[in-house]
């Protein structure tokens, strides 16, 4: 049950709640034969680039990959947290430490939308100094280098690729990008990033755990738009963002929806916002055609202000106190 406190005069849920809600399968079918795909290319592979979203960088990594991909133990492994423009960067120590105590430690922080930002020069280096310090197996009397990008849906993987080919090679884009997950549906053929040293990165499809944690991890995937919004409800992952804005005092939601004041009612918050925002649907019925608030177009809004960095730099996850872990 969630309860409640005051928090500048006004009662705020100090939990958040989703009634009726289970945990649910988000394995589609692309994904178990993109996981299957990966497993095949495996013996043609230098090193493993997991790409994650920074702003979830513990929630929703895929257990998977370990099991079935060999992190670290069988292939080399970089892990690389992505859109680090949306994030507080002073955490960036604590979240290395974190990882640190998990064995991780080759781990970048990176822009892609910006080519010539620090995190992606430091890519290819980071690279070429992982596999010449491992045993390249079957590939030793290899001259180039063939690495596989993984990760959970939207999480910037096609980005880096086409970051790095406009880095290295002054190319355009040779791979899709887009704004919800689910683009890449298959493991692509190599594509040259690099030419000195000459490196080629297989592409694959965002492959999400068969089974979410919990509720509120689901709501973090969903909130950062890992997981279609249909799939969760746009209203629940708006009520979800509502009570996380709230919970942390950040009601710089107030302003960017033009209300009065902040409120822990998510039906409140969007009607107020899409009516005076001008956001309306027109509904037919009986009597003719009437013009109402469009509910679903003010959540969707809203959730859109967050993942563009309108409410600050936000990170989901809570970091773990690792302080006496040396880097």
């Amino acid at each position: 049950m969630a309860g409640f406190i005051a928090r500048h005069g006004i009662m705020m849920r100090d939990c958040f709640s989703v009634v009726n809600h289970s945990r649910a399968n988000w394995f589609p079918g692309h994904m178990a034969k993109g996981l299957n795909q990966m497993q095949n290319k495996l013996r043609s592979v230098d090193c493993l680039i997991e790409v994650h979203d920074a702003r979830i960088p513990i929630s929703g990594r895929n257990p998977l990959f370990e099991s079935r991909l060999g992190l670290s133990s069988l292939k080399p492994h970089i892990l690389i947290l992505n859109k680090i423009d949306l994030i507080d960067m002073k955490l960036r120590n604590k979240i290395k430490k974190y990882y640190a105590t998990q064995g991780i430690t080759n781990i970048i922080f990176t822009n892609c939308k910006n080519p010539d930002s620090k995190g992606v020069k430091s890519i290819i280096p980071k690279v070429a100094e992982v596999i010449k310090s491992s045993e390249r197996y079957n590939r030793s009397e290899e001259v180039s280098y063939q690495l596989m990008v993984i990760g959970i849906p939207n999480v910037g993987k096609s980005s880096l690729i086409n970051a790095l080919r406009a880095k290295h090679l002054r190319r355009r884009k040779a791979t899709l990008v887009g704004a919800v997950p689910g683009v890449t549906q298959s493991v692509l053929e190599k594509i040259k990033v690099c030419d000195m040293p000459t490196v080629y990165l297989l592409d694959t499809p965002g492959v999400m755990a068969p089974r979410i944690q919990n509720v509120e991890v689901g709501l973090k995937l969903a909130l950062a738009a890992t997981i279609k919004d249909h799939l969760v409800g746009e209203d629940i992952i708006a009520d979800y963002l509502l009570f996380r804005l709230n919970y942390e005092g950040n009601h710089s939601y107030v302003k960017y929806l033009d209300l009065d004041e902040p409120s822990d009612s998510i039906q409140h918050v969007l009607l107020t916002a899409a009516i005076r925002n001008n956001w309306l649907r027109k509904v037919k019925d009986h009597r003719g055609v009437t013009v109402v608030p469009d509910y679903m177009q003010s959540a969707a809004n809203f959730i859109k202000g967050f993942r563009i960095g309108k409410f600050g730099k936000i990170v989901l996850d809570e970091i773990p106190d690792v302080s006496s872990v040396n880097l």
